[in-house]
């Protein structure tokens, strides 16, 4: 009998692959201590309800604010971080439970603090300011909650709106409940015959198999059994884009789309922009086709052949130091400071590496203004781990230059700059390896890597935001929407995107049921944004040197201190043009150029 490889516990991982969570609370005692404080602290934010309009009380306010949320941030942090260790942890689980019950009390207490800043005139507010001084640093976090105030309600509806929110987001979560709990799935063989029932999490690692027969039936399967609960799903979602054609009605944009982009002021034209920017160059998404059809040696391309890899992943085991290295050598451009943080992150205990029974599964970077930006990994010796190493970091360094340079209010950046340097890491690691690469077939494999990753990160999720601009459209103009046309839509897009070589299956037309995120209304078309920035950054680092980095070591600094479009661009990135895309495709086009051989 073979040898069964079991996962260690936590106490057996060596603690120098562990984050080092001591650096936030040395024992529990502290944290409790920390959490009585903040019991006595933030009952006091609501005192200053109703004396707002004066500046001193404005300023104490802000500082109070300021206290308590650095410190439930930092209980916060601790407690998930904790959990997500062991999360068979029960003194965790509950560590975790108290905190998490105590933040709606603690945004309870301060409530009335955006209705207030809105009730008052920009008068009151450039007075408080002129009377205290210190209140200018507050003057673009102020003037953000201002804009908004055409789009801001009186305080009854404004309430009423807020109890209605469980009600708006019931088709998102009837949908989750439908897909994740209440469907089942047919049984398939898979590549050694076995009867497995199929699911959503296999689904894919199916449509990768080299057995033909095996992804067709996998996604004849998932699809047939979406398309019984077609009219459910139809009208789940557009019952949600109603809700949220409602509230953007109700709040006086003009419409849905504007609701979602002008709290963060990005133009509309940047969404426009980057569907029509794709649609130009869907040759190059037909070319991928073409290429890999060929690859694959297929008389005809079929949908579930898309994600077949076309190069076998290569036999890697790379020991977590030698993954240190490779990334280091990577993002060598980025100068002596960057690497030198990177470094220090390593050995400071910023990373949890390794599995151990009980840890949640995954990556992320996460951590608050008094915490440093902890890692955590899952790492298993491949080349994917490597990227995710270089991925997550890039995260945390920006988390890093962000708090080290901006004051406690602006020290978070929003989801459309929130991408931008992690995929620049892995723009400059990726490229760095392809081109030391001398093994021919793993070259092919990073190849296809990237390509792979423009594939799905730009050109599928635009395809996402087109589907999301023509429903949305539909229904504001007035249209209904069935099931039948939904399919549709989705089945144009499809052939449209992928062109004349790829056969678009019975089935690809209830794809769009699959996917949760257009539940958010406009958010997937920020892959797409945040890809093409770290491309253009990555591209410039590369070609211009220092003066290139110093830019973009500008943009990881500035953390939320001005709105993301003005931010990219004072570091020479301006998503307002067609640029960051059409460059980013000129990469695709050269990475197919080096698979075509």
């Amino acid at each position: 009998m073979g040898n069964v490889k079991k996962l260690k516990s936590r106490d057996e991982v060596s603690d120098k692959y562990k984050w080092d969570i001591k650096k936030v609370y040395e024992t529990l005692e502290e944290w409790e201590k920390d959490f009585n404080i903040l019991k006595e602290k933030a009952p006091k934010l609501s005192s200053y309800s109703g004396k707002l309009s004066d500046g001193h009380n404005l300023l104490e306010f802000l500082k109070l604010q300021e206290e308590v949320s650095r410190l439930l941030e930092k209980l916060y942090v601790y407690a998930h971080l904790r959990s997500d260790e062991d999360t068979g942890n029960n003194t965790f689980q509950g560590l975790k439970n108290r905190i998490d019950s105590y933040l709606a009390e603690v945004m309870s207490f301060g409530a009335f603090f955006q209705p207030e800043i809105l009730s008052l005139n920009e008068e009151t507010i450039k007075k408080a300011m002129n009377e205290v001084p210190e209140l200018n640093m507050y003057e673009f976090y102020l003037q953000d909650i201002l804009k908004m105030k055409p789009h801001t309600l009186d305080k009854n509806t404004e309430e009423i709106l807020a109890s209605l929110s469980d009600c708006l987001n019931a088709p998102g979560n009837i949908r989750g409940m439908l897909a994740n709990a209440d469907m089942s799935f047919p049984y398939i063989k898979d590549d050694e015959g076995n009867e497995v029932e199929l699911s959503e999490g296999n689904f894919v690692n199916f449509l990768r198999s080299k057995n033909r027969e095996v992804r067709k039936e996998a996604f004849e399967k998932i699809y047939g059994t979406y398309y019984k609960y077609r009219n459910t799903f139809a009208t789940a979602l557009t019952s949600s884009i109603k809700n949220f054609m409602f509230t953007s009605k109700t709040r006086r944009f003009e419409s849905s789309l504007e609701s979602s982009l002008k709290p963060n002021n990005i133009p509309l034209e940047v969404y426009n922009n980057a569907v029509d920017t794709i649609n130009k160059h869907l040759d190059s998404l037909h070319r991928y086709v073409r290429i890999k059809k060929k690859l694959l040696g297929l008389e005809e391309m079929h949908m579930y052949d898309l994600y077949v890899p076309v190069i076998d992943t290569p036999k890697t085991h790379i020991e977590f130091e030698e993954a240190v290295d490779i990334v280091k050598e990577g993002l060598k451009p980025l100068g002596k400071e960057y690497l030198d943080i990177f470094e220090s992150g390593v050995k400071n205990g910023w990373i949890d590496v390794f599995q151990n029974k009980g840890k949640r599964s995954g990556a992320y970077s996460w951590g608050c203004y008094d915490t440093m930006p902890y890692v955590l990994l899952n790492y298993n010796y491949g080349l994917d781990d490597v990227s995710t190493l270089a991925h997550e970091m890039g995260h945390s360094i920006h988390s890093y230059y962000s708090r080290k340079n901006q004051p406690f209010i602006y020290s978070d950046y929003v989801l459309f700059c929130a991408e931008v340097a992690s995929i620049t890491n892995e723009c400059l690691l990726i490229k760095d390896l392809i081109d030391k690469e001398k093994d021919e077939k793993r070259r092919l494999y990073l190849i296809n890597q990237q390509l792979e990753g423009i594939r799905t990160t730009v050109f599928r999720q635009i395809m996402f935001a087109e589907f999301e601009k023509i429903t949305h459209e539909t229904l504001e103009a007035g249209k209904p929407l069935t099931s039948e046309e939904l399919c549709k839509i989705w089945k144009d897009l499809n052939a449209k995107y992928f062109g004349e070589d790829m056969i678009v299956d019975e089935g690809i037309e209830m794809e769009w049921a699959r996917i949760p995120h257009f539940y958010s209304d406009f958010y997937v078309y920020q892959y797409a944004t945040g890809y093409a920035a770290a491309n253009s950054f990555s591209t410039a680092i590369l070609n211009e040197g220092e003066k290139a980095v110093e830019k973009y070591k500008g943009f990881l600094k500035s953390g939320g201190s001005d709105y993301p479009i003005n931010i990219l661009k004072k570091a020479g990135v301006d998503m307002t043009t067609a640029k960051p895309l059409e460059d980013t495709i000129k990469r695709f086009d050269k990475l197919l150029d080096m698979l075509d051989k």
